[in-house]
């Protein structure tokens, strides 16, 4: 597992919208049916808004629409982690970045064979790259930080 990307709260605001810091550093949710990706159908990688991390394909992204893009697997097992969350008398399993830890949505166990789940992720959590390379609805001021090691064995952003 990857060390995790550290920045303060006050670095996250001024890297992220207003939107992507209430979601992935304070575990909002945006709308339904309001993100740009619920209906998008580009070839790519969708990655961490935060670092860059490369989350899901586009090719485990469900074809019908939904509230949130929805995916049956990951890039990666490891890219992502799971963490029980239990609110307002609800047990849901929030789904993280591994590398810096931002809040992505929710997986559920209730979907197709042969997996049987479904990752639901708020858009505004998600940077999608096409398969040629090039970021697609990227935000311009974002610039994803190389972590740097220190001699604790912490892993700390270099800031953009």
């Amino acid at each position: 597992m990857r060390e995790s990307a550290v920045r303060s709260e006050v670095d996250w605001k001024g890297v992220l919208t207003p939107e992507q810091f209430a979601v992935t550093r304070r575990k909002g949710t945006e709308p339904a049916y309001s993100g740009r990706y619920c209906d998008f159908e580009g070839a790519g990688v969708y990655r961490c808004v935060c670092c860059g991390n490369a989350l899901f394909s586009s090719e485990a992204k469900f074809s019908v629409r939904s509230k949130w893009p929805t995916f049956w697997a990951p890039v990666a097992k490891e890219n992502i982690r799971t963490a029980r969350e239990i609110l307002h008398f609800m047990i849901r399993n929030e789904v993280l970045c591994s590398c810096c830890d931002a809040h992505l949505g929710y997986v559920f166990e209730d979907g197709r064979p042969p997996l049987g789940v479904r990752y639901f992720i708020n858009s505004c959590a998600l940077t999608f790259v096409g398969n040629r390379g090039r970021g697609v609805h990227a935000s311009p001021s974002l610039s994803f930080p190389k972590p740097i090691a220190h001699a604790a064995g912490q892993s700390v952003a270099v800031p953009a």
